[in-house]
């Protein structure tokens, strides 16, 4: 598929999950629940974000630690570019911009740096599904008769989820524990492939192993996982801020259930997640909680809204003071999609 077509499907992908999330709401109740809403608790939102955003960084110069020298500066600013480049390009473009940037910064191997990002991913999975459990196990006010359809969907996904992760852990301690057996089996295809070709792939191969070091020893992997929580307690507590300010009133725990969702919901590869995040919002509000679905909508465009807004004023403002803006930001992910990198 070419990109204009992926883009112009990923467009009408994005209007028709607004559509359908609008579908039976009352626009001008729903603005009046915007309007009622605790503007305090909303800014919390907004500053908690920004936190979230620094202790991303801050996990991420420690996943780089094995492959080189970071700052936190600007692995901060780079992040910030990346989730910004996410919100406003189609196809996750940031997940490629962010370490080829820093990697340019800052001399590091761009495919090694990448794969700190793919490792970033299977923490992200595995803390959201340790969350969900906790939420299941210790703090389920009785979510199974609200819905049992759905809860008992949402309680599978999270052991496929894991299980996925799990896998995907495994096959990194592989790689990063002996990085040239990974480069071995390239060259043991090369009978089916031109043999640049096969040079290349294993070189890339061996860099993207070197980038897997973090999970080599369990110590370090456990220490990662660790770092995870406090970037996810964080997400949290800014949903709960929003959902606060709305005066639903769910416990905090309740957001690990509203997480569940929006990661699915967030897996729609459109800009920013729009459609999808607002519709598993809303969906958790609604199903699980009871909420009227015009506050329920309110909610969801209000916490998509704050958890956008200072990454994309932050990372368009660090585009710009380095001499870049939104056509920069594209060929940014054209040459980090091409390899266009050490």
């Amino acid at each position: 598929m070419s990109r204009t077509a992926r883009n112009v499907v990923i467009i009408l992908l994005s209007v028709g999950l607004l559509a359908v999330f609008l579908r039976g709401a009352n626009l001008s109740v729903v603005w009046a629940e915007v309007r009622s809403a605790d503007s305090t608790l909303i800014g919390l939102s907004v500053l908690i974000t920004l936190v979230t955003m620094a202790l991303r960084a801050l996990r991420w110069q420690y996943l780089l630690a094995p492959i080189g020298h970071a700052g936190f500066v600007p692995a901060f600013r780079t992040t910030m570019i990346g989730f910004a480049a996410s919100a406003v390009l189609p196809a996750r473009a940031g997940e490629v911009i962010r370490p080829f940037l820093l990697a340019r910064q800052a001399g590091l191997s761009a495919t090694a740096t990448f794969a700190t990002i793919i490792v970033e991913r299977v923490l992200d999975a595995v803390t959201c599904v340790l969350l969900l459990a906790s939420f299941v196990v210790f703090f389920d006010p009785g979510m199974d008769r609200t819905n049992s359809a759905l809860y008992g969907l949402v309680r599978a996904g999270g052991v496929v989820v894991g299980c996925g992760a799990l896998l995907i852990l495994g096959f990194m301690f592989f790689a990063a524990r002996d990085p040239q057996a990974v480069s071995r089996w390239a060259y043991k295809v090369e009978h089916l492939l031109p043999g640049r070709v096969t040079h290349t792939l294993a070189n890339g191969l061996l860099r993207f192993a070197e980038g897997c070091a973090v999970v080599r020893t369990p110590r370090r992997l456990s220490a990662a996982v660790l770092l995870s929580v406090p970037v996810w307690l964080s997400i949290a507590a800014g949903i709960w801020a929003v959902i606060e300010a709305f005066g639903i009133g769910i416990p905090f725990t309740g957001t690990f259930l509203v997480i569940a969702l929006l990661v699915v919901g967030v897996s729609v590869p459109t800009p920013g997640g729009v459609g999808g995040f607002e519709a598993a919002v809303q969906i958790a509000l609604t199903t699980f909680y009871g909420v009227p679905n015009d506050r329920a909508v309110g909610t969801a465009l209000v916490l998509h809204f704050v958890s956008l807004l200072p990454v994309v004023v932050l990372g368009f403002l660090f585009l710009i003071q380095d001499g870049l803006g939104l056509s920069g930001m594209r060929n940014l992910a054209h040459a980090a999609a091409d390899g266009d990198a050490r």
